[in-house]
């Protein structure tokens, strides 16, 4: 469990107060400041309900008070549902009254432009300097669930059939309609929440922040949440709520390439936008969905404590095309079909008929699904294999006088092995209405088909490596960045940093050309021209300059305008692409296929630095570098070791220079096994403040 400190503790008010002032309250029927006061009410809130208006009186038959401060006794959470023009007075109001948290309900701020933005700001710094944190402003409200606790005027609440469907799930959502349209859903489904938070403009509280603070409430089995925007250090706290045993999903907007243009090198381009985000949230163990549904899907697998030891499924089922859609379903999630021992096929071989199947997927067919014994003894086979992680079970027309004996078998079965044990039912609801229901309740997720089962099982495997994966990194040092960012220079930096390059120099004449050539035998000349950094696309790399063709060569790289630099040229290795750029999220490093193509091929790994021995390892084998290291037709393997050797000393360079930079090695030679690395070309790029990347 996470522990927190005394600003982040104090937002349990917003799902645990022992009283909730309504500032701008209204016993007008309608009126929004009606609202909260009636939901607490409606849903069974027993602290105090203390609703503020002028002149006091009473709000939907509940005594009101003139102020927040002339409410009786503490206040732990003050909604703000005033005008924009009152809202700094109420700040006041509540600063004056010692409340700990306020929500500003109130739009009208930062959304609306630079007038609203300035508001906003000099709300902040009021409450600030009088200890009161906020949650918004333009912001719907929070809930706590369990209590009753519903401090919120969204709509959800005022359903005639809308009711609280408790559980051990957080919810928290940027954007409030969309929230609390998510949380219908839930409930919806019978999916129980057990805290659900808004947190609109951010100008205080965050996303990141609220997740930390219910990660640490018992019963916490994991959070869900939409996130518009997200940086380094709301990554940080997303990660330290992961490491501590919680899994987050999350469903992040905004899939632009905003950063694209701003790139100054391969490296740049390739790490841009939301793939860095993607590549960032999974790397700290953080589940994307793609959409409400799946978020919600994935919300059913974190209810159960149940967590896969790896990757390898059974699947079980009474249709051949089901276990084909579950099969299919584990490859593209990176999933993989458990391998049975022959002790177990000849167990199952006992129990299925020969028109069955006891090879993975296993088909148990109709006669043995029509014998509970049967079942469970299938069942109970296949999940005492060693091979197998987790269980899915397939189901299609299951109707209702089959439900007791599924929800008895696999209830059974899972609390037995440990394992994940997720159904799927594929069918009308009117033929079974209580199988999803008594499934939930006996702790076993129910999806509509096998993909979405799967992909929620996938999402129980990841945060269970994350919570596995060394997460250390490497130190971080204060590192001087090149002085001189010319290729000589810049390869010389590194070379003092253990990343040699071949010998090369800066030439004035063609006659030096030729006498390095006839020294080396075959070299590289490269024009050195300020701000050129693709010196290629322009000509200005010249390969295989022999003695004879170097002052024709000389001549061409000289006539683009700037200095000559020449090296001996490296034959045989694997060209590899490793580089790091600026992000919000943090120093992004690339690992991939190298070459004048690599923004073409695009076949490169992502990671936030700093990173471990083992990220860079998994990098490698994210990519076709992967199997070209280990030789391809007939090559030798190539110095992988190396490679990784390089990416961590690239990552204390990334995390030890202070100036946001991009740094494109491109390509870095990856040579025969035991003869190490070479830096072909370098470019290092200070990266203005503004161009950092995007979210």
């Amino acid at each position: 469990m996470i522990d927190l400190n005394a600003r982040t503790a104090a937002l349990r008010a917003l799902w645990a107060a022992r009283s909730v002032a309504v500032v701008g309250a209204s016993d007008r029927p309608g009126a929004l400041g009606r609202l909260p006061v009636e939901f607490l009410t409606r849903y069974g809130y027993a602290g105090r309900i203390l609703p503020v208006r002028p002149g006091g009186g009473e709000v939907a038959g509940v005594a009101a008070y003139p102020s927040v401060a002339a409410c009786p006794g503490p206040v732990d959470l003050a909604m703000i549902m005033v005008g924009a023009a009152n809202v700094l007075a109420a700040v006041d109001d509540c600063v004056q009254a010692g409340v700990p948290v306020a929500i500003i309900c109130t739009s009208g701020f930062a959304e609306t432009g630079e007038v609203g933005e300035a508001l906003q700001a000099e709300v902040v710094a009021r409450a600030r300097a009088g200890g009161l944190r906020i949650l918004g402003p333009n912001c719907i409200g929070s809930v706590g669930v369990s209590t009753g606790q519903v401090s919120s005027f969204s709509p959800l609440f005022s359903g005639e059939s809308t009711q609280l469907v408790p559980g051990g799930l957080g919810f928290v959502s940027q954007s409030g309609a969309l929230g609390y349209g998510a949380v219908s859903l839930a409930f919806e489904r019978g999916l129980g929440l057990g805290w659900v938070v808004n947190t609109g403009n951010e100008a205080d509280v965050d996303a990141a922040e609220v997740m930390e603070a219910i990660a640490a409430e018992p019963g916490c089995t994991g959070i869900l949440g939409y996130l518009e925007s997200l940086d380094g250090r709301a990554l940080s706290d997303l990660r330290r709520v992961v490491e501590a045993g919680t899994p987050i999903a999350v469903v992040k907007a905004g899939r632009s390439e905003a950063g694209a243009a701003a790139a100054a090198s391969h490296t740049g381009a390739l790490a841009t936008g939301d793939r860095v985000v993607d590549a960032a949230l999974r790397q700290f163990g953080i589940v994307r969905a793609e959409d409400v549904d799946e978020l919600l899907d994935i919300g059913e697998a974190f209810a159960s404590a149940a967590r896969p030891r790896d990757r390898r499924v059974a699947i079980v089922t009474t249709s051949g095309g089901s276990g084909i859609l579950a099969a299919d379903a584990l490859e593209r999630h990176g999933l993989s079909l458990a391998s049975f021992t022959t002790q177990t096929t000849a167990e199952l071989d006992q129990i299925v008929p020969a028109y069955g199947s006891t090879a993975n997927p296993v088909d148990v067919t109709a006669s043995v699904m029509s014998d509970p014994a049967l079942f469970d003894r299938a069942l109970h086979a296949i999940a005492g294999d060693p091979g197998v992680d987790a269980i899915i079970a397939c189901f299609c027309v299951l109707t209702g006088r089959d439900v007791d004996a599924v929800v008895s078998a696999l209830s059974k079965v899972a609390g037995a092995s440990g394992l994940p044990v997720l159904a799927v039912r594929t069918g009308a609801d009117h033929l079974a209405p209580l199988a999803l229901s008594r499934l939930r309740a006996a702790g076993i997720p129910c999806f509509l088909t096998p993909a979405r089962a799967v992909r929620a099982l996938a999402a129980l495997a990841q945060i269970r490596e994350a919570g596995e994966r060394d997460l250390v990194g490497v130190p971080t040092v204060l590192v001087e960045p090149p002085g001189d960012h010319r290729e000589g220079a810049v390869k010389a930096w590194l070379a003092r940093h253990g990343l040699p390059s071949p010998a090369g120099r800066l030439l004035t004449a063609a006659d030096e050309a030729v006498a390095m050539a006839a020294r080396h035998g075959q070299i590289v000349l490269k024009a050195v021209v300020p701000g050129l950094v693709h010196k290629s696309d322009v000509g200005g790399v010249l390969l295989d300059v022999t003695p004879e063709g170097a002052p024709a060569a000389y001549a061409q790289v000289a006539a683009l305008g700037g200095e000559v630099w020449a090296e001996e040229q490296v034959v045989g290795g694997i060209e590899a692409l490793v580089g790091v750029a600026p992000s919000p999220l943090g120093p992004v490093v690339t690992v991939g296929v190298g070459g004048v193509l690599a923004e073409v091929m695009d076949d490169v790994a992502l990671r936030i630095a700093p990173l471990s021995r083992a990220d860079v390892e998994q990098m490698i084998d994210e990519t076709r570098l992967g199997p070209l290291l280990s030789g391809v037709r007939g090559a030798p393997r190539c110095d992988r070791a190396a490679l990784v050797e390089a990416v961590l000393t690239l990552c204390t360079l990334a995390v030890g220079i202070p100036e946001p930079f991009e740094l494109d090695l491109n390509p870095i030679a990856v040579l025969p096994q035991g003869r190490g690395v070479r830096v072909l070309d370098a470019a290092y790029v200070p990266v203005p403040e503004t161009h950092r990347g995007a979210e």
